[in-house]
């Protein structure tokens, strides 16, 4: 059976870089026996124009932005040579190496590195950061030392500054998107998705040269300029 591994990274500006070397692997003797794998999603609640009517229980929630995934998992670390392990580490030396490559502030990187864990065909290749780590001793030899440990460890998803970027870029109401309309769309509708404010639909019509915004046609292409440009459109339209 695959054991569960944890590599430190560097990161770069377009990629997750595993670092190479035995000082750089920590491989688990004993995996876990289960993980999570979380994934949230960011929702604004501001009230838009017409959301204050009577009646109105609250704003809707518009969506925002996906959270960085989460994984969690425990792991225990045995000393006491019931469970094979050719390295033959005691419970603290283990602990050691996985703190050094998870937690530990690193020089070079300026701030602790990232990690990838590899487990089996779960957790292929999760790129993360270390959020929480804990330990609880369960056995002892009668000098004190501890024989066996588990160890509780949270992560949250690492990004590089590229994939912050494209994201951002997916999102971007500051770029021209152009839109072909579907069976049963409308204008506020697509003004929402994109500006997340239905109520520049009426801009939008003027810019698209719409004789009307009650109905679209199927198939029609529609630009949707940088929300900057449909602002300057307007104010030349209204002079000012």
């Amino acid at each position: 059976m695959a054991k569960l591994r944890i590599q430190r990274c560097a990161m770069k500006a377009s990629k997750i870089e595993p670092k190479k070397g035995n000082d750089n692997i920590f491989e688990a003797v004993i995996n876990p026996e289960s993980y999570s794998h979380s994934f949230g999603l960011k929702y604004t609640g501001t009230m838009g124009r017409g959301d204050n009517a009577i009646g109105k229980l609250g704003p809707i929630p518009k969506y925002a932005m996906a959270d960085p995934e989460k994984v969690s998992f425990s792991i225990t670390v045995d000393g006491t040579g019931v469970v094979p392990d050719k390295k033959k580490q005691t419970v603290a030396q283990q602990i050691e190496k996985l703190r050094k490559i998870v937690y530990d502030y690193d020089g070079q990187e300026h701030e602790p590195t990232a990690v990838k864990i590899m487990w089996g065909k779960g957790l292929k290749s999760f790129f993360g950061r270390l959020t929480s780590m804990s330990m609880d001793y369960t056995l002892f030899h009668p000098n004190g030392e501890a024989l066996r440990a588990k160890i509780k460890m949270d992560f949250i998803e690492a990004r590089t500054e590229a994939q912050e970027a494209l994201e951002a870029k997916r999102r971007s109401p500051d770029l021209t998107h152009i839109v072909q309309v579907r069976e049963g769309d409308t204008l506020p509708v697509l003004c929402d998705r994109i500006y997340k404010d239905a109520n520049t639909y009426l801009a939008v019509a003027a810019y698209n040269a719409l004789d009307t915004v009650s109905e679209l046609v199927p198939d029609t292409l529609l630009r949707f300029p940088p929300l900057e440009t449909l602002k300057k459109s307007e104010e030349a339209r209204y002079g000012g």
